[in-house]
């Protein structure tokens, strides 16, 4: 869209929703559809019910409009729009989407250039060309049940695990197992997550990280105050909660919100620490965030290319920070 056009054009507001669509150059679906997203909704409507638009709306789709052909999605829109999310780091999560992007596609087309090679040295039948295609992306995938393999002998090696009970390894890896170990093939973009991600794991930098962040877990699970896999089902209730906190757009200082961080918390408190929950929160919640290290970030950014079920995990997760960040700011000025 041509900021000009917008600015000689500025004293007749507010536009009709076709009058926008043709100066950003969009389509009167697509405007509307922003507007029952909520993404962005006129300033104005007339007595008959049609939205106006005000040349500050214009700005706005225009913005859109051009994220959107950067291939960014509309959660990112939003949070760049709300100021939740800063354009610097905006930038570089698409950049790096995008470079992901193109590390898929130069694997598919070496897979391709292979198979055209073949196909040019060799006479072999359709059937038979199609079944050398077929190997050469099973090279390069790894099905469930190898996953698991290597997994498990990466947490055998780093002896992370050993000094817990079995019960609590395996609600130690029940949200690992139940969304990454699904027995499905994957994708050219996913193999390539995958590859990146067998890299951390043989990286004991990676394992250094994880064993510090989980210090909480460890200490409970060695003085549970429940059966294991009750624990779990604690677990999978938050994630739940915080699924439905995201999907209604909870605020993070809501009631609700701020109820399930504190649960989510004291669910590593032993019994000793009932008599003071705020200094165990404190604690806890200040050690939390800040053995977050970027390495167990980009575990997780991997994780979700692999499934994007991951996501609801990782950003109940962040929802869950910013309210320890809220609370414990909240303490600190009581």
């Amino acid at each position: 869209m041509n900021h000009e056009v917008i600015s000689l054009n500025a004293n007749k507001e507010p536009y009709s929703i076709g009058e926008a669509a043709k100066l950003i150059g969009s389509t009167v679906k697509t405007i509307r559809y922003y507007d029952e997203i909520e993404l962005l909704q006129p300033s104005n409507h007339t007595e008959g019910g049609h939205r106006l638009y005000t040349t500050q709306d214009l700005w706005q789709l225009e913005l859109i409009t051009t994220l959107r052909y950067l291939n960014f999605s509309i959660p990112d829109i939003r949070k760049l729009m709300s100021g939740e999310l800063a354009v610097a780091q905006a930038l570089d999560l698409q950049i790096e989407a995008l470079e992901t992007q193109i590390g898929t596609m130069n694997s598919m087309l070496s897979v391709l250039q292979q198979a055209r090679q073949h196909e040019e040295e060799t006479s072999l039948r359709s059937e038979q060309s199609l079944t050398y295609i077929s190997s050469l992306v099973e090279s390069l995938t790894a099905n469930a049940s190898r996953r698991k393999q290597f997994v498990a002998a990466k947490v055998d090696e780093s002896h992370l695990l050993d000094n817990i009970p079995q019960e609590w390894r395996v609600s130690f890896l029940h949200f690992f197992d139940k969304y990454m170990m699904k027995d499905t093939k994957l994708t050219a973009q996913q193999t390539l997550a995958w590859k990146e991600i067998q890299e951390l794991i043989n990286d004991p930098a990676y394992w250094a990280d994880l064993a510090r962040l989980e210090v909480p877990f460890f200490i409970m699970a060695n003085q549970p105050q429940v059966e294991a896999d009750v624990w779990v089902k604690k677990m999978e209730a938050i994630r739940i909660r915080t699924t439905e906190a995201l999907d209604k757009r909870w605020a993070i200082d809501s009631p609700a919100v701020q109820s399930m961080v504190w649960d989510f918390v004291l669910m590593y408190a032993s019994a000793e620490h009932a008599e003071a929950p705020e200094v165990f929160f404190r604690k806890q919640a200040r050690y939390m965030l800040d053995s977050v290290t970027d390495r167990i970030l980009r575990f997780n950014k991997l994780c979700k290319v692999m499934n994007p079920e991951w996501s609801q995990i990782v950003d109940g997760i962040n929802l869950l920070q910013e309210g320890m960040r809220l609370r414990l700011k909240q303490m600190e000025e009581d």
